[in-house]
């Protein structure tokens, strides 16, 4: 492993400890009036803002590991949180949320920022980057073996990959399991329900932005086409220019005579439980753009219908996250069982699978929060920080 140690933000040592030097001491002034005021400054005991040192871990693969270390101390992290970058992205995509992130929670988390599916690896499909992602959290874990919980955290293509790897890294004890653990503490216990762990680890939050959970497949997913039909018709045949995960997004995909892989994601199969693990997460949360974004619809990131999107008010819901126009709290009871069955020209029923896999992943309570700007970088500052307030390790 290399290290790379850095400071979140610059550092100033009194007393064995470490404090941050959020305030720029002088301007204009002399040194010795310099070394006045900050004698004052630290007698008069102000609050102060504790950090220890951004550490950056990579490995022989490129993945980006960050916690912090405290001066004199040995913290060891327990909670994992996995950030994914989406199409053409890379591992520096995700810098900006996981330093915000270790300055909220210091001692207690580990930030992976996944560099296993980046550039144009993006193109080798969902599957395969989501077979990627899963032996790379397993290799995290054998690496830190103080964790206990996991996160995930997928901007656009990388919710999908996200949500492809929890299907392979999902397990669940079986009877024969807790039958022996019943034996093993005595018979005066209940026994307990059957536990489900992602890797091992207890599963927290499930967080997308951006994400085509629906796929891009005509019903005006993809903004940049204006619902041209044309367009969007156009698109679908020539999917495969973006590789194999452009066939996975469009829906276009037949490997084997088997319905496409987006489709497959929405229900469990004999290897991969999809749905169960996507279920076992203590909170799931889908950030949309309203606009901004031309290649990832409203509709698709948010696991809406189109007559389901809310009208939005003119302002933001918090003047904390002027980005932010809607939040909706998780409801489980918005299925239509309406007929939306219409088959297109080229044989392939648009309309009914985008309903399959609503009706399948609204099954699951998930909050909503609907933005009106990108989402990844410090340009959305306020959504980050959003994030961020409602996560609790």
């Amino acid at each position: 492993m290399e290290e790379e140690d850095s400071t979140i933000p610059r550092n100033i040592e009194h007393d064995g400890r470490v404090e941050s030097d959020l305030e720029e001491i002088g301007g204009s002034k002399t040194k010795k009036e310099k070394e006045k005021l900050e004698t004052k400054r630290i007698g008069k005991k102000k609050k102060k803002y504790w950090m220890g040192c951004l550490k950056a871990e990579s490995d022989e693969s490129g993945n980006v590991d960050l916690t912090v270390d405290f001066p004199g101390e040995r913290t060891e992290p327990i909670h994992l949180v996995v950030m994914v970058n989406g199409l053409i992205g890379s591992a520096q995509n995700w810098r900006f949320a996981a330093k915000q992130m270790l300055k909220k929670y210091p001692q207690d988390l580990l930030v992976h920022c996944s560099k296993r599916n980046h550039s144009t690896q993006t193109f080798d499909g969902v599957d395969v980057m989501g077979e990627r992602l899963a032996e790379e959290v397993r290799s995290v874990i054998k690496r830190h073996p103080s964790l206990q919980k996991i996160s995930f955290v997928g901007h656009s293509l990388g919710g999908l990959i996200a949500r492809y790897a929890i299907g392979r890294l999902y397990e669940k004890e079986s009877r024969e399991e807790l039958l022996r653990n019943s034996d093993d503490i005595g018979d005066t216990c209940p026994i307990e329900e059957p536990k489900e762990r992602i890797a091992g680890l207890e599963p927290m939050y499930f967080i997308t932005s951006a994400t085509p959970h629906l796929g891009s497949r005509g019903h005006k997913q993809v903004p940049l086409f204006s619902g041209s039909y044309t367009l969007e018709r156009l698109a679908t045949r020539m999917s495969g220019c973006l590789g194999k995960t452009g066939k996975h997004l469009f829906l276009a995909d037949s490997d084997g005579g088997k319905p496409p892989l987006l489709l497959r994601m929405v229900k469990d199969s004999k290897d991969l439980k999809f749905i169960s693990a996507l279920q076992c997460f203590k909170r799931r949360i889908a950030y949309a753009n309203t606009s901004f974004d031309h290649l990832v619809g409203w509709s698709t990131s948010s696991i809406r219908r189109h007559n389901e999107l809310p009208k939005l008010q003119r302002g933001p819901v918090n003047e904390k996250y002027p980005h932010i126009v809607n939040v909706e709290a998780p409801d489980t009871a918005s299925n239509h069982k309406e007929d939306r069955s219409r088959t297109s020209s080229d044989g392939f029923k648009n309309f009914d699978m985008e309903e399959e896999m609503i009706s399948e992943l609204t099954k699951l309570s998930w909050d909503r929060v609907d933005v009106k700007t990108k989402m990844i970088n410090s340009a959305g500052a306020d959504v980050i920080q959003h994030m961020i307030d409602n996560f609790e390790p």
